[in-house]
């Protein structure tokens, strides 16, 4: 590959990232108008971040993760969180969402050889149980005794159990299935235009 190549490549991709970067910030403003649980859904914005993270590699999925994690904090979504703990609500947010980018464009990565489906898919799902995971580590690191609190005034016996029930389990499932139904046929796509302009 020439250099001129190389240059071309790299300001595609720096476009692409740069462009990518604008949609998750917006379709994460805009989903904090749906709340179907205690969160609003990250649905959309995980759509935009699992196809940028296959369309430019685990880097600038972390990247995008990042910029999800920060327009989390920007829209108020975390601002309960902020009020107990606010560093811990920062690494939290913060790092669920470049961990659920880079894990999206490390399982693309490694399956995209085998095959594109698979690979989108595989994507699609461990982007969302990543964000997840990784904020019901958060809870339990940074929000415990909070949470524990909480969960016996409602009536729950484990403080996980509540976390899982109330800050997580609608959200998680609606991202999930969203997730795993739109990106794979985002990514054909995009694969289809690329391969019929060569």
């Amino acid at each position: 590959m020439n250099t001129v190549t190389k240059n071309h490549e790299k300001t595609r991709k720096l476009v692409g990232v740069a462009l990518f970067t604008a949609i998750v910030f917006v379709l994460q403003i805009v989903s904090t108008f749906i709340h179907p649980g205690f969160f609003s859904i990250a649905s959309f914005a995980l759509v935009t971040i699992v196809v940028g993270a296959a369309l430019y590699g685990a880097g600038a999925g972390a990247w995008l993760g990042f910029v999800f994690g920060v327009a989390v904090l920007v829209s108020g979504d975390a601002a309960a969180f902020l009020g107990i703990n606010p560093i811990g609500t920062y690494i939290t947010v913060l790092v669920k969402g470049a961990a659920a980018g880079f894990a999206a464009g490390l399982s693309y990565r490694l399956l995209e050889k085998f095959n594109q489906t698979l690979a989108a898919a595989v994507a699609a799902i461990v982007s969302p149980i990543v964000n997840t995971g990784v904020f019901f580590i958060g809870c339990l690191l940074f929000f415990l005794p909070t949470l524990s609190a909480e969960a016996a005034t409602n009536g729950y016996n484990s403080a996980a159990l509540y976390i899982i029930m109330v800050y997580i389990g609608v959200n998680f499932l609606i991202e999930l299935a969203i997730n795993f139904v739109v990106t794979p046929i985002i990514i054909r796509l995009i694969n289809i235009g690329r391969s019929s302009s060569k």
